[in-house]
């Protein structure tokens, strides 16, 4: 029987100045509306809550970094007006360095997500385009100052020449995908870590079942891992030629917005944890509890946990 596959991938080494984790992508501002149930076609009902949170891809999962305990920046635009205001001031309120970032003159991006009484959500979005990068915008010393790179999959021609750009400098990369664009394949061809939304891999590869679509990406891209997200029942992730499934926990889910960030944030922050040739087994584990303990409250950060409360959790269930 073979063993349990390790992690071999190791994050740059720590040096004066760099970061732990760099996030280039998306930040956001959530209009939450919870409903009691989701709503039929030309109904009415009462909202039970309303609310504005701070989210985007990129920013969750560098939170989640900073209040796991690593030095996180954050690289994206904002735009300016009030929500850009609150995206901000709550990056800078979790320690995430906004040094590599702009304002720009625009309506700042944001959603309208509802949630329903069992925690599932449907989003609706806007983001103007003078928020998004060309890839001669991309500061090579910017995606340079961590140890690990995230970038996610919505500024595609942006984030290959990101990506491109840590991987010749020595520096692992992880993305954040969730649907087919144009130009997906040049830009996970750059990718160390594949981490996708649950539907992607059987979408991009035609395969029929998760566990065969994963083994396709992992045969066409040759990343050290290549892992989807499942939510409450946690991940699946081909490594070394074998498929791993790491089981989720269970937690009152108050609402699901943001955890699949937050699962990328978790991580990285247990890959830098568990340092080289790690278990990949505990380092999912790992963020699989980052990600449950953030769906207890609203909002795609409001809930995401510090290291001792992930511990704990860990502690408690035996795992």
């Amino acid at each position: 029987m073979r063993g349990m596959p390790r992690f071999a991938l190791n994050p740059a080494p720590p040096a004066p100045g760099r970061f732990d984790a760099v996030g280039f992508g998306l930040n956001t501002v959530d209009l939450l509306a919870v409903v009691g149930a989701y709503p039929e076609p030309d109904s009415k009902q009462p909202l039970q809550d309303l609310v504005e949170r701070p989210g985007g891809q990129a920013a969750t999962a560098m939170t989640a970094c900073a209040r796991l305990g690593w030095r996180a920046r954050y690289v994206g635009r904002f735009g300016n007006d009030h929500l850009a205001s609150l995206a901000r001031a709550t990056l800078e309120g979790d320690d995430v360095d906004l040094a590599g970032c702009a304002t720009i003159e625009a309506p700042q991006p944001m959603s309208l997500i509802l949630v329903d009484d069992r925690g599932r959500r449907t989003v609706l979005w806007q983001r103007a385009p003078a928020l998004n990068f060309t890839p001669d915008e991309v500061d090579p010393a910017l995606m340079t100052s961590g140890r690990v790179l995230l970038v996610d999959c919505h500024q595609t021609a942006a984030a290959i020449r990101a990506a491109t750009l840590a991987r010749a400098a020595g520096i692992p990369t992880v993305v954040d995908v969730e649907k087919i664009r144009p130009r997906i394949e040049d830009l996970l061809v750059q990718i160390d870590v594949i981490i996708t939304a649950r539907a992607f891999p059987e979408a991009y590869t035609g395969a029929s079942g998760l566990g065969a679509a994963l083994a396709e990406l992992a045969e066409r891209f040759h990343p050290a891992l290549v892992c989807t997200t499942l939510g409450r029942e946690g991940s699946l992730c081909r490594i070394s030629g074998q498929e791993l499934r790491t089981p989720g926990f269970e937690v009152p889910v108050v609402d699901s917005t943001g955890a699949g960030d937050v699962f990328r944030g978790g991580f990285i922050a247990g890959w830098l944890a568990a340092g080289a040739d790690a278990p990949i087994e505990r380092v999912l584990t790992y963020a699989n509890a980052v990600a449950a303990l953030k769906c207890r409250a609203l909002g795609a950060r409001t809930a995401i946990p510090s290291s001792t409360e992930v511990e704990n959790l860990l502690r408690e269930t035996g795992r």
